[in-house]
């Protein structure tokens, strides 16, 4: 290899750089956990750090959440090209926009600051996160009513927030006044800036450990011993054409299959996925852009093979992607996108998991169930009985179960799969703390797990009771249909249901997306399951035995799917630890 790599010269020390770049990336995330001020990012970690060279190409994603970081790049290139000549030592960006800016959603904002040694840009420090409100035509960044991009929020081009050290007053006040939670928001973005003040400030000190030229060769050295990494991966799959599709059952108004198809292409060490074929972008919020369909393709790659191979912008050059302009995974400037780094990046992985799957049986997952919480947003009532601030409130807790991979079973409740478990689910009691809000169940749902001899996971039960009048937000794209698929022989996970219930009145179905105001109540739901992997009638008796006993499987379905049988047990098999496997019906029905 060329010495201007780095490579040849020391790959001890290219290693070591590596490690010291992802150590600064946990660092910032660190500092954004413990100074933010939205518990959607000091409780639930919607956010990512991530690091670009002076090129804009990201050497770092260690901390955060995979659909943020992989198409960080757009983000960093569009501050390149927009500032060209009037990036300076103390500058600080901020961005949003999808079409302008490299954006991969509105609510996503990207916090940049350059990092300059001996006068010289080495290096862009970003922070992306998911703002608690930016405007819109819904409280808490989702309008699911949205047919505009400008229904969803402030749209932000790149902008200089701090220039020369200083913080511009005037756009700050600007944001505050285009958000309902400017209290928040204020907090937010100083974490944000603190940060990235930090990685900076650590970048700085191992460029000048190393030299300027030195390092500048070692970060193209990450980037192409990843590219190399990634490379021998694909090169180790069949050359072939192998084509996987999804659907969603809704366009966010009516109920009809809307599809992604990709076909994937493997071919001498790399891979092409091409969407033509993709149907047309649509009326509602869940069109990608192309920075979020870029991260949703380099996710479904990065979580499929070896997680030893770095993960960088070197790790995806190795993957070309046409996306048709006016499809559902290129939508044109002016679209709804805000759901888009859920659905429809949910729909593209699973895409390229099932074409993937298919190249690589042996690697092949089983598909994580489509999640199904939203947004209520309100005010809290004070000692007096007044109106008091603003407050929005995520549904974390009603999160769905995951698909189970050879080995092993699918969790049981995880945050979206464009997350691959980035996102934290908070504790019931932290949530009562901070809202008006009471749990009244929080519990993993039986029969919810596709069957399989690695079953997936169940999904939960959740109730919660909201205190005060407050806006409903549904996002429930796993409402009423299966959605984790299950593979070589597992079944799919059960599908998800909601009901919500004004104080006084009978129950009523959730919607999958619209907005609903509602007094005082209480939202109900079962979240969807994920699919089972493999025969259910050669999972491990003691694994059907420890699921019936735990009550995450019924005595009908131990029976049904998994020819298992019991004696000795009362009517609700999880209170029973004295009945026993019935040897010789199981035996009859394994062999049925």
């Amino acid at each position: 290899m060329s010495a201007t790599t780095g490579i040849s010269a020391d790959p001890v020390l290219l290693a070591l750089t590596q490690n010291r770049l992802d150590h600064i990336s946990q660092q910032m995330g660190h500092v954004m956990v413990r100074t933010a001020r939205s518990p959607i990012f000091s409780q639930a970690h919607d956010f990512t750090c991530f690091i670009a060279g002076p090129d804009g190409r990201v050497t770092a994603q260690a901390d955060g959440i995979p659909i943020h970081s992989g198409g960080g790049g757009f983000a960093a290139r569009a501050i390149l090209r927009d500032f060209a000549d009037d990036i300076a030592d103390g500058d600080v960006f901020l961005l949003n926009d999808p079409w302008a800016a490299g954006g991969n959603h509105l609510p996503d904002w990207v916090i940049a600051r350059p990092v300059f040694v001996g006068g010289r840009l080495v290096s862009l420090v970003c922070n992306r996160a998911h703002q608690s409100d930016i405007g819109g035509g819904a409280a808490g960044t989702y309008n699911p009513e949205a047919t505009e991009v400008w229904q969803e929020g402030v749209r932000l081009p790149v902008l200089k927030l701090v220039e020369g050290g200083k913080v511009r007053r005037d756009l700050w006040k600007l944001l505050l006044l285009n958000t309902r939670t400017p209290d928040l928001l204020e907090g937010d973005l100083g974490a944000m800036l603190g940060s990235t003040r930090i990685g900076a400030e650590q970048v700085a000190g191992l460029v000048e450990e190393l030299g300027v030229e030195a390092a500048l060769g070692y970060f193209d050295g990450i980037l192409s011993h990843a590219a190399g990494r990634m490379g021998a991966a694909l090169a180790d799959l069949p050359d072939g054409v192998y084509a996987g599709e999804e659907r969603s059952d809704n366009d966010c108004f009516e109920l009809r299959d809307i599809w992604v198809r990709a076909k994937v292409t493997i071919k001498g060490g790399r891979a092409l996925v091409d969407f033509t074929g993709t149907d047309p972008q649509i009326r509602g919020f869940k069109n990608s852009t192309l920075a979020n369909t870029h991260s949703a393709v380099y996710t479904a790659f990065a979580s499929f093979f070896d997680p030893a191979i770095p993960r960088n912008e070197g790790t995806f050059s190795v993957i070309d992607i046409v996306a048709p302009e006016g499809s559902l995974v290129n939508a044109r400037e002016g679209a709804p996108t805000t759901m888009d780094t859920v659905f429809v990046a949910h729909e593209i992985i699973h895409a390229v998991w099932k074409a993937l799957n298919q190249a690589a049986p042996e690697r092949a997952a089983a598909g994580w169930a489509k999640n199904i919480f939203g947004v209520t947003s309100g005010r809290e009532t004070g000692a007096d009985g007044r109106e008091g601030r603003p407050y929005v409130f995520y549904h974390g807790l009603a999160a769905a179960g995951a698909g189970a991979v050879e080995g092993r079973d699918g969790f049981n409740q995880i945050g979206h799969l464009c997350t691959l478990g980035g996102l934290t689910i908070s504790n019931a009691e932290t949530y009562e703390r901070l809202y008006p809000v009471h749990f009244h169940r929080q519990e993993l749902r039986c029969d919810g797990g596709g069957a399989g001899r690695w079953r997936g996971g169940t999904g939960a039960h959740y109730d919660v009771e909201i205190k005060t009048p407050a806006l409903y937000s549904f996002r429930g794209e796993g409402l009423r249909y299966e959605t984790g698929f299950g593979i070589k022989g597992g079944s799919y996970g059960a599908a998800g249901e909601m009901h919500v219930q004004e104080d006084g009145a009978a129950a009523e179905l959730a919607p999958k997306f619209g907005l609903k105001r509602m007094g005082a109540g209480r939202l109900t739901a079962s979240s969807p399951g994920g699919g089972g992997w493999g025969d259910p009638r050669t999972r491990p008796l003691e694994a059907v035995w420890r699921d019936w006993r735990d009550g995450l499987v019924s005595t009908e379905a131990a029976r049904e799917s998994y020819g298992v049988a019991f004696v000795g047990y009362p009517d609700d098999p999880g209170s029973s630890f004295e009945a026993s496997i019935d040897a010789a019906e199981t035996e009859r029905l394994r062999k049925a």
